[in-house]
């Protein structure tokens, strides 16, 4: 009888044993994927590689900024602030480090070419008020020499003494519109650009028209130097229009298709031969 008790009791040890090894797995099998010590689930290799693409991604949809370009807090209000407190020197640097950004194909030799010296620029940081487009006015008469008239005209047809340079048509037009303070009857301010206006029609205006400032996209105004219908023997400044930016942010040094026609123009022999020239000076004013 004794030898059967034990025999029992031997048994009633080995299953109460398997029972409580079932109820500790599930427990140290939850334990296993509950959240570490700083809370969050444990990540195998797939979240991991998800995260970091969705990582990778957002940097590449990030704005690269590159040298010499301005900060995004310095773009409000349709005006980039950082170009009007640049001199001669950043302002070189800048138009070659867009050159290189936007034309990865131009060789250092192409890129010599287009550059624009830093002599040629006209330091223009000490204007204290907005580079918005009413002010445009008093930009050039506060960079004028004194006594002179800015609604003054060559006898000549088609000679301006002054050139503003706008990345699009319709920008020339607000241009336009904002100059006329300058405008007279026998000098109107001339329109550079091809919004609404034909080659033809523009060359025909430049031969019959005194213009003292014309205002235009970089394009029609080189088509215009090379048909012979807009003279240069008088230019005395070219201003571009460079504060402003529009609703894409952009400005004139950020799109290829105005950027590279900009720097063909203010490369241009007759030009680059008066830059800090003491006789028929040129020089480029930064807006």
């Amino acid at each position: 009888m004794s030898g059967e008790a034990t025999t029992l009791s031997g048994l009633a040890a080995k299953v109460d044993k398997k029972r409580k090894r079932h109820i500790e797995e599930p427990s140290k099998q939850s334990k296993a994927g509950a959240p570490n010590s700083t809370g969050g689930a444990s990540e195998g290799p797939k979240n991991k590689k998800k995260k970091n693409k969705k990582n990778s991604k957002e940097q590449e949809d990030k704005p690269k900024v590159s040298r010499g370009e301005p900060k995004e807090q310095e773009r409000k209000n349709g005006i980039d602030e950082a170009i009007g407190k640049m001199d001669g020197r950043l302002l070189a640097d800048h138009f070659v480090q867009k050159a290189k950004r936007h034309n990865k194909e131009l060789t250092a030799v192409e890129l010599n070419d287009l550059s624009v010296p830093d002599t040629a620029f006209l330091d223009t940081s000490s204007f204290d008020s907005s580079r918005s487009l009413e002010k445009l006015p008093d930009f050039l008469a506060a960079f004028s020499p004194k006594g002179t008239k800015l609604s003054d005209s060559s006898e000549q047809k088609g000679t301006p003494h002054t050139l503003v340079v706008t990345s699009a048509g319709l920008r020339a037009a607000d241009v336009v519109r904002a100059l006329r303070a300058f405008q007279t009857k026998e000098s109107p301010i001339g329109k550079l650009f091809a919004k609404h206006i034909k080659l033809k029609e523009a060359k025909q205006f430049l031969e019959r028209a005194r213009i003292g400032i014309g205002a235009g996209t970089p394009s029609r105004i080189s088509d215009l130097i090379d048909s012979g219908s807009l003279k240069l023997d008088e230019l005395k400044r070219i201003v571009i229009d460079g504060s402003y930016i529009d609703q894409k942010q952009r400005g004139i040094f950020d799109m290829k298709e105005t950027h590279l026609p900009l720097l063909q123009l203010l490369s241009r022999s007759e030009f680059r031969e008066r830059y800090g020239a003491k006789d028929k000076k040129v020089e480029i004013l930064i807006f």
